[in-house]
């Protein structure tokens, strides 16, 4: 019988898991990308992601999320329209909320931003992780529970606390590069689903073997 891989169109991959969706099928906004599998996990409303877990997301800025993330129940990720202004006595964005103070409107806009915040592929957050704008996480990161990443996290990087500091990398430099150069999950998915067992439990030499380019 054929291996039947899983179907990334389907919002509720777990029956009788209404918690847990897949959110390529779940998002609308176009200034959120997500690539297959990528999951979150929430026992209130998992389908509400969009407006409970990405704030302040006004734009232009997009939130770009990869391939097979995994997030725990409460990430967040605050973007750049929660921006105020700190050059001045006070923070508070008067013209927010209207009368004759949205006349000064221009005192918000063109404030600094960072930029995307851009996820890789194969990223695990923990339960409660928030994620500053701008963040870049690198493919193979883990995000510990309760983490604030307020800077980059590089490639199978482990960053936890408040702010979030790296804490070790998974893999030394050498093993990292030779990953990224597998790039299991941009492999087809009917070979990915032959060598399941492999990317989650084999060797670095098992996995660079498995990957399609072998023997050719």
């Amino acid at each position: 019988m054929p291996l039947t891989p899983a179907d990334p169109t389907v919002l509720h991959p777990m029956p009788g898991q209404p918690r847990v969706v897949q959110l390529k099928p779940l998002v609308t906004s176009p200034l959120i990308e997500v690539g297959d599998f990528s999951y979150y996990d929430d026992p209130d409303d998992a389908t509400a992601f969009e407006t409970r877990n990405v704030l302040y997301h006004y734009g232009p800025e997009k939130l770009v999320i990869g391939k097979f993330c995994a997030l725990g129940t409460g990430v967040r990720f605050l973007m750049n329209g929660a921006n105020h202004r700190m050059d001045g006595p006070s923070t508070f964005p008067f013209p927010t909320l209207g009368g004759s103070w949205s006349d000064h409107f221009d005192l918000l806009t063109g404030l600094p931003g960072r930029g995307d915040t851009v996820i890789g592929n194969d990223v695990w957050f923990g339960y409660g992780a928030t994620v500053m704008p701008g963040v870049r996480i690198g493919h193979g990161a883990i995000i510990a529970a309760g983490a604030v990443v307020t800077s980059d996290v590089p490639d199978y990087g482990i960053a936890g606390g408040n702010p979030a500091r790296l804490i070790r990398t998974r893999y030394t430099p050498d093993e990292v590069a030779r990953l990224l150069a597998v790039a299991w999950w941009d492999w087809p998915l009917d070979h990915l689903t032959e060598h399941v067992r492999t990317v989650m439990s084999g060797t670095m030499d098992e996995l660079e073997a498995a990957a399609p380019h072998a023997g050719a």
